[in-house]
């Protein structure tokens, strides 16, 4: 068991924008919890990715802003304080590099374009489902693939059961993927049960890692 809690590689500037982005999760997570079950209940379904939606769209059924809206939306949800802790952790120890990298507003545009996009492609592996969708992750994890196009040799500190050791990112990123990749094969036609949006982890590593590989490619300098 290892748990990642610091990258040793600084930013060079205040990741202004991943701190806003944390403190907006936050923000909203408060709010959650102080909503009786049955208001907490309906503000959850109706801003969190629903994927039976999107063909009750298609058939004229609900309007376009029902259906695609919680695609962002839901990217600000947790469904309790584990959820949001682990999301919070991770997008603290990537996202200021990855914003020093692209700049504080395409940073932004960044971030939420691979939450909405691993929001698609989760939609896509559950088109019938019912069950919503929430959580940042898959925003995050478009954070981590461009990590691992940018950063791949600095170094994590990571909790190895009970010591702290300094593991290359490209380690850590690629076992974390390779976990999400396995757990998402193995959970195909299951949309019986809620759980984890495996493939919406996928999604928004490898549109990261896309995103980022393609803007790199066409600078030789960071935007700032």
């Amino acid at each position: 068991m290892f748990i990642p809690l610091k990258d040793l590689n600084p930013h060079r500037r205040f990741p202004i924008v991943n701190v806003l982005l944390i403190c907006a999760n936050i923000a909203v997570f408060l709010h959650e919890i102080t909503l009786p079950p049955h208001l907490f209940k309906a503000f959850l379904m109706a801003n969190a990715v629903i994927p039976a939606r999107f063909p009750a769209f298609l058939a004229g059924h609900i309007d376009f802003v029902g259906a695609f809206l919680p695609l962002v939306t839901s990217l600000f949800l947790h469904s309790g304080i584990a959820h949001i802790a682990g999301n919070m952790l991770f997008l603290w120890i990537f996202g200021d590099n990855v914003e020093g990298f692209f700049g504080h507003i395409p940073y932004l545009f960044f971030y939420l374009v691979c939450g909405i996009g691993s929001g698609l492609l989760h939609v896509l592996f559950n088109f019938d489902s019912s069950l919503p969708a929430l959580g940042a992750s898959g925003a995050i994890s478009g954070v981590m693939g461009a990590y691992l196009i940018l950063y791949p040799g600095s170094r994590i500190l990571t909790l190895v059961f009970i010591f702290l050791v300094p593991i290359p990112a490209f380690f850590i990123l690629v076992y974390w993927f390779f976990l999400q990749f396995i757990a998402g094969v193995t959970s195909i036609g299951d949309v019986t049960h809620g759980g984890v949006a495996w493939w919406a982890h996928v999604g928004g590593f490898l549109m990261g890692m896309a995103l980022t590989w393609i803007i790199k490619s066409r600078t030789k300098v960071p935007l700032y």
